[in-house]
């Protein structure tokens, strides 16, 4: 979510949409996003120290609003909700999944 300041029409219509999202059991979790404007960023460098700037860590005229973490059966239901949300967050959508990871012994390690 990002783009458009969020009006009483499209937060009813996410709201809407995160009831939905529960009432099907896929959404996990769901974080709003403060205006980038307010972003810290951090960067190594190469004393080892770590430099820390007020604003995005990129300028670009898109910022993330917002994401939802959802359990989606395969990428064409995940797609779906990406519609959806497209939709009523009145803004581009991107939809991704999360690297495959396999937790061993308390460790996360990377699926072959």
């Amino acid at each position: 979510m990002g783009g458009p300041i969020l009006s009483s029409a499209m937060s009813r219509d996410i709201d809407a949409l995160n009831e939905e999202m529960i009432a099907a059991g896929v959404r996990i979790f769901v974080g709003g996003l403060s205006p980038a404007s307010n972003a810290k960023s951090l960067r190594a460098q190469p004393d080892g120290r770590v430099l820390i700037t007020d604003g995005p860590y990129i300028e670009t005229k898109e910022h993330i609003g917002g994401f939802w973490v959802l359990e989606a059966a395969d990428l064409d239901e995940a797609l779906a909700w990406g519609r959806k949300a497209a939709i009523a967050c009145r803004a581009p959508v991107e939809v991704r999944p999360f690297a495959a990871r396999v937790r061993r012994n308390g460790r996360s390690t990377p699926v072959n």
